[in-house]
């Protein structure tokens, strides 16, 4: 089953189905260093940067020509549904998400995902939503479409993670996979790679979640260290686990002005969301921040799994991705429907 993932970034969502089965013939995103990423992990260089438009021109014909395409995945901005009227569909802002849709429209596959954040639901009285049920529902490309706000957290993922899944198949309603029963701490994620480095584990797995993102890795990659002031590392310190700026006495609230700042991991519970910044959230134990290696843990990026780029540049990277923990379950139940 061959799919084509557009704006993948370094593949978290390709990951989750390629380990369900599915092969990704191409993908497609404009920024470069992820791109490296995406293809420095994969045996076959399937990723290019390249703009969505100029792929659906260029290089889509000729895809189809040659594979039946199974399905589209990705995750298109559409920022221009905020615009308040009745032409927010023609804001330039959304002109990705429209070659999204003429991705689809052209290959015709048997089914799409679109993930996006959870603001994307109730944005300008749902506009999103509204068109794309219009556009690729039955009365426009013949999907089914179901969608769904999911938790990463409830699917075997360390992490809360909240964000939107439409799947659209056709002739079938797509029925979104239970949630576990149970939820993954931070410490559950990453405590194996306390006092580790980029030659060496800091201990033996501790349960099922390391053993599975260890494999048959030997060593850690992008486990390097941040360094940091005496200042930051004094405040840290301070902070109980779980704990954030505001557990500290009201001087130090002027340190970082807003309240998100100076939070720690809980060892007990999920982590906060990996987002692309890494300068406010601290690990649940030591007074630093996620080393990369631990923030790709945390998004359930197997360990063989290597970011390439700058520092800023690979937690950028990390942050932007799907858990393909999270994809993989969509996958495999896309691909029980399909069978």
């Amino acid at each position: 089953m061959k799919i084509i993932d557009l704006f993948c970034g370094i593949g978290g969502l390709s990951l989750g189905f390629e380990q369900a089965g599915f092969e990704v013939v191409s993908a497609v995103d404009m920024w470069a260093d992820a791109v490296k990423t995406y293809n420095h992990n994969r045996k076959d260089k399937v990723a290019q940067v390249i703009s969505v438009e100029d792929f659906n021109n260029e290089v889509l014909p000729s895809l189809i020509k040659e594979h039946k395409i199974t399905g589209i995945i990705g995750g298109p901005p559409c920022q221009g549904f905020s615009t308040v009227g009745k032409r927010e569909i023609d804001d330039p802002r959304n002109r990705m998400y429209l070659e999204f849709y003429k991705a689809v429209q052209m290959a015709s596959p048997d089914f799409f995902v679109i993930e996006n954040v959870k603001g994307m639901l109730t944005l300008n009285k749902g506009a999103f939503v509204k068109d794309l049920l219009e556009r690729f529902g039955e009365n426009g490309l013949g999907y089914t479409i179901s969608y769904k706000l999911l938790n990463a957290a409830d699917y075997g993922v360390p992490q809360n993670r909240y964000r939107v899944f439409y799947v659209g198949i056709k002739n079938k309603k797509f029925e979104f996979p239970a949630p576990f029963d149970y939820q993954l701490s931070a410490k559950d994620g990453i405590s194996d790679l306390l006092h580790s480095d980029n030659n060496h584990y800091g201990s033996e797995p501790q349960n099922d979640y390391q053993k599975k993102m260890r494999g048959d890795q030997t060593h850690p990659m992008n486990q390097d260290y941040t360094s940091h002031t005496k200042q930051t590392i004094n405040i840290i310190s301070m902070i109980p686990d779980g704990g954030n700026i505001k557990s500290l006495p009201r001087e130090y609230w002027e340190v970082r002005k807003y309240n998100k700042a100076f939070e720690r991991m809980s060892s007990t519970r999920p982590s906060n969301t990996i987002d692309t910044g890494h300068r406010n959230y601290f690990h649940y134990e030591e007074p630093r921040i996620p080393t990369l290696r631990e923030s790709a843990r945390i998004q359930s990026f197997p360990d063989s799994f290597e970011v390439l780029g700058t520092r800023g540049s690979q937690y950028k990277q990390v942050g932007n991705a799907v858990p393909p923990m999270l994809s993989n379950v969509i996958a495999e139940q896309i691909k029980s429907m399909l069978s």
